[in-house]
């Protein structure tokens, strides 16, 4: 049996029912126990009002229940808007308020919570879901993703990955991160399995690999950081996860450090590194990381483009455009940003990455750098602007911009704060403060407080003197004793 994305209905295909579909941090479900908890969620989702094209949350960790609502609300037609429940509460308001869904559905208790008297259908029609990112305006945004994208990175991954039949997918990225959804939609369309790992279980490297083990999980799909934070562990090798035999990178730069590890932990396993931003579905780029790419390349690739869709550079900037069907069909009540980042050629809808590449004669594509102030720190899509606004609003802060530190490779290490404090008043808890508003993984690790924040030709905040200001200051703190301005 399998979930056909673009239909919404379940296929059988001779496969024993039995054969597990999703195994939650919580509990396991074979295809047959799944498809029937698919049933009871549309028909409970229904009976309060539910429709097609009216927007559902859904909130919960790595529960299986998660997987039974995403796949209910396909077979709805409702789009889903995952919410991890690390996400602070003051940040599901706000994604709450700009979707204004019908229903909440809480994935650890099974309970549905009604949000509107009636339903709003959105003005986009046929979307699988709606997934928000970091907004440069201090608010998150929403990237609608249709349906025909979903179906089609679904249709990729069985014709080009090289997956077996029925894969165990071993889920390691949070639902609200969309690197998820190769996990989700590859188990679905491929009548596979998936494995939910939880925050506790990652964070253990012995009870991961046994996870891994005794769930037989066959792809790896996360960022290169959370691959190499398991490299600290002896226990992340083939001979305790025998059946890894496909890594599968995405959200942030590869370093060689990665793929030369896997070499030798796993080495009949295949090393595949992709690229695509949230807003064209996922992955849109794809290349095995072979010995001899490595030898010829020492900036790896992200690969070429999929089918039916190809990647541009723009010659007046060198940034990356995206076409095809996988391109998002904008953002949630945002036209302004629509007119900013979509286009059109060919007849196909188009999507200016702000991300700046290179494109090789064989369509090889490589990134470098970002025309803005957006960043990616352990696969997270960060808007600078974002933390800027939600340091501003601290109590004693007169104004604030964040930093990001990077290694010599340019990968982003962590977040500072710098801050200009009012006069006579104190900042008091800011960790706690930004956590209420703020995903953890936003959140600066230190904050600098500065006489006043300098200033660009233009009258913005010079980010690079900021990063010049913090390391001399922090020079000045390793000589002497720790300086007050730090916290």
């Amino acid at each position: 049996m399998r979930f056909e994305t673009a239909s919404g209905l379940f296929v059988e295909t001779g496969h024993a029912p039995d054969r597990p579909a999703v195994i939650g941090a919580d509990r396991t479900l074979s295809w047959q126990a799944f498809r029937h908890e698919v049933d009871h969620f549309v028909a409970q989702a229904r009976a309060l009002g539910a429709e097609a094209d009216c927007p559902i949350t859904l909130c919960g960790h790595k529960e299986a229940a998660f997987v039974v609502a995403l796949t209910g609300c396909l077979a709805l037609g409702a789009p889903f808007l995952p919410i991890d429940i690390a996400v602070p509460l003051a940040r599901r308001r706000q994604i709450e308020q700009q979707a204004r869904p019908l229903l909440a559905y809480d994935c650890a208790s099974g309970q549905f919570r009604r949000l509107e008297e009636s339903p709003r259908p959105l003005a986009e029609k046929g979307l699988a879901y709606i997934l928000f990112t970091s907004g440069s305006t201090g608010q998150p945004k929403g990237v609608q993703i249709g349906r025909e994208s979903a179906a089609e990175l679904a249709r990729w991954l069985g014709e080009s990955f090289g997956l077996p039949p029925a894969p165990v997918f071993f889920n390691l990225a949070p639902f609200n991160f969309d690197l998820s959804m190769v996990d989700s939609f590859g188990m679905l369309e491929l009548g596979g399995t998936v494995v939910l790992n939880d925050a506790d279980t990652q964070q253990n490297g012995p009870a991961l690999a046994q996870r891994a083990c005794d769930t037989g999980a066959q792809i790896w799909v996360s960022t290169p950081s959370a691959a190499f934070q398991r490299f600290l562990d002896p226990e992340f090798c083939a001979a305790r996860m025998p059946d890894l035999t496909t890594f599968l990178f995405c959200g942030e730069v590869l370093p060689p450090a990665v793929p030369r590890t896997l070499r030798r932990r796993f080495p009949q396993a295949r090393i595949l590194n992709s690229y695509g931003p949230t807003e064209i579905t996922v992955i849109n780029t794809l290349v095995e990381i072979t010995d001899d790419i490595m030898a010829r390349y020492p900036v790896l690739p992200v690969g070429r483009s999929k089918p039916r869709a190809w990647v541009d550079i723009d010659p007046a900037n060198g940034e990356i455009l995206a076409f095809g069907e996988n391109v998002m069909r904008g953002y949630l009540n945002r036209p302004d940003l629509d007119a900013e980042k979509m286009l059109r050629r060919n007849g196909r809808r188009g999507f200016r990455t702000g991300d700046l590449g290179r494109l090789e004669a064989d369509g090889l594509l490589f990134c470098a750098g970002r025309l803005d102030d957006q960043i990616k720190l352990h696969g997270y899509r960060i808007e600078l602007g974002e933390v800027d606004a939600a340091l501003a609003r601290l109590p004693g802060v007169a104004q604030a911009a964040a930093i990001a530190l990077r290694k010599s490779d340019g990968a982003v290490i962590r977040l500072v704060g710098c801050y200009q404090p009012e006069t006579g008043m104190e900042i008091g808890d800011w960790r706690q403060a930004l956590g209420a508003a703020l995903p953890a993984y936003m959140i600066p690790s230190e904050v600098l407080a500065l006489p006043a924040l300098p200033l660009t030709p233009n009258g913005k905040i010079d980010r690079r003197r900021l990063l010049e200001l913090y390391s001399g200051n922090t020079r000045a703190c390793d000589a002497t004793n720790p300086s007050p301005a730090h916290s």
